[in-house]
Parts: structure tokens; sequence; C-alpha cells
């Protein structure tokens, strides 16, 4: 039943919403994994940028999806929305109070060793339109622990003006996914973090977007 919700909601509303009235653009779509383990690593703008994200997969892979949310946002607020995140989105909820990177770790580290396809944000939370602020090291610290595993930048454009934090309006935008070489741990956190910036910009250069200030 699971399931079928699932092919429904992102066979029927999701896909329509995003080629019909997002008109979503999407550039180097075969980079795009075929299965996991991956981690897929993408810039924050809109509760959108998620459901994009999903929809660019075939079907047959919801259930190998699993976006990284906060547990405060998603699970504590009211059940309904506890039951979209878990059920229907597939989440793999975290905390986000100092100390909870070993939660991290281990929860993350289980969906890679089930062939699972992470989907993370390192800014943390949703900024600014088009922003791009500092990336946390969670995603270092996770390479590091799973150095095989390929990460998979994607630079998202456009959906923070299409349904900006705050708003629960959708508004006609274009919007645009590029999707970027996968990169590997490289032997150093900061060495990691430093050429994952460097990749999001040239995604953004590629595209022909101004770049944003970490």
């Amino acid at each position: 039943m699971k399931n079928l919700l699932q092919w429904l909601f992102f066979g029927l509303i999701v896909r329509v919403v995003v080629l019909l009235v997002i008109g979503l653009r999407i550039q180097g779509k075969q980079r795009l994994p075929k299965s996991g383990p991956v981690m897929i690593v993408a810039n924050h703008n809109s509760h959108l940028d998620t459901l994009v994200l999903m929809s660019l997969f075939p079907l047959r892979m919801l259930n190998q999806l699993r976006p990284v949310a906060a547990e405060d946002y998603f699970l504590n607020q009211n059940p309904w929305l506890a039951w979209f995140a878990l059920d229907m989105m597939n989440i793999i909820p975290i905390a986000r109070e100092a100390g909870c990177d070993r939660q991290f770790l281990k929860r993350c580290g289980a969906a890679l060793q089930n062939n699972q396809i992470l989907i993370l944000y390192p800014e943390g939370s949703r900024g600014e339109p088009e922003c791009l602020t500092e990336f946390k090291t969670g995603i270092a610290h996770l390479a590091k622990h799973h150095p095989q595993v390929p990460i998979v930048p994607i630079f998202l454009q456009g959906l923070g003006k299409a349904l900006p934090k705050g708003e629960a309006l959708l508004v006609p935008f274009f919007c645009d996914v590029l999707i970027g070489e996968p990169l590997y741990w490289t032997g150093s956190k900061s060495g990691l973090m430093h050429l994952l910036t460097e990749r999001f910009q040239a995604l953004a250069a590629s595209g022909n977007f101004p770049i944003w200030e970490a």
C-alpha cells in the first residue's frame, strides 16, 4: 500500500507539477546514479527541492531514495506531517541539536550499507533564494566512513523563487537542475569540502548563473 501511494503521488502529482507548472530544465541527467549506494548533495532553498530531486529518478527507485531531514521539523509538529515524511518521502530523521553526529553517521551509514541513495543538504537548512551558505562538514565525516561511495553534486536554480521559504503558494518559474560528475573522499575533510564547493561553483558557471557568495 505504501509503495502504491508513493507511485501515485509522484507519478500523478509531483511530476505534473515539476514538468508542467514549474517547467524543469535538466542538464547532465545521464550522471544520475542507476543504483546505490550514493550520496546526492544539493543546495537547499525550497521545500520543492526534495520533491524535484526524487522526481528525477524512475518510480521503481523510490524505495531506494532516502532524504535526510530534520527530525524536530518533520516528526514533532503533527502526525500528518510525520506520516507524509516517513511513508511518502521515506526520510531519514536526524536530530539537529549538538552532539548528534553519531546518530547521523549511524543512520546514514546503515542506509548506504543497504545500497540506498541519500539526499543530503550540507547547508543544513533552507536559505534565501539563490544564495548559497557555507556547507557544514557532516558530509565529509560520512564520506570518510564510506570512502568508496560516490558523491554526486546537484545544483538547483530557481526553486527558491517558485516556492520561497515561508510561502505556501507555488509561483510558476522556470527552474534548472544541473548534475555534476561524482567525486569521492579526498583523504581530508578540508580537501573534500573545498572540492565540493568548487564543483557547485563550476555547475553554476556552466549554466551562466550568478556565482553566489558562500
